[in-house]
């Protein structure tokens, strides 16, 4: 999972459901088409909830991996 380039950072740990979602959704908004976000979370909901907001959205879930209690997810804005 770290052979990932990314172009921002969000740190979701201790958040849970909506609120890494509405984060994630502020953070899409301000980056270019073709960028790459990584969001890192602690909310084991956030799997379900991140994978359904990329393909509702349309933005590309490149990948996601678990690490010691953490969801780290990469997204392409599409």
């Amino acid at each position: 999972m770290n052979d990932f380039e990314f172009d921002r950072e969000l740190d979701c740990r201790g958040l849970n459901c909506p609120l890494p979602v509405v984060k994630t959704k502020k953070q899409i908004d301000t980056m270019s088409t073709g960028q790459t976000l990584k969001l890192i979370a602690s909310d084991p909901g956030s799997i379900n909830d991140m994978n359904a907001w990329a393909r509702r959205t349309g933005n590309e879930m490149l990948g996601h991996a678990e690490d010691s209690g953490e969801y780290i997810f990469y997204i392409k804005k599409t």
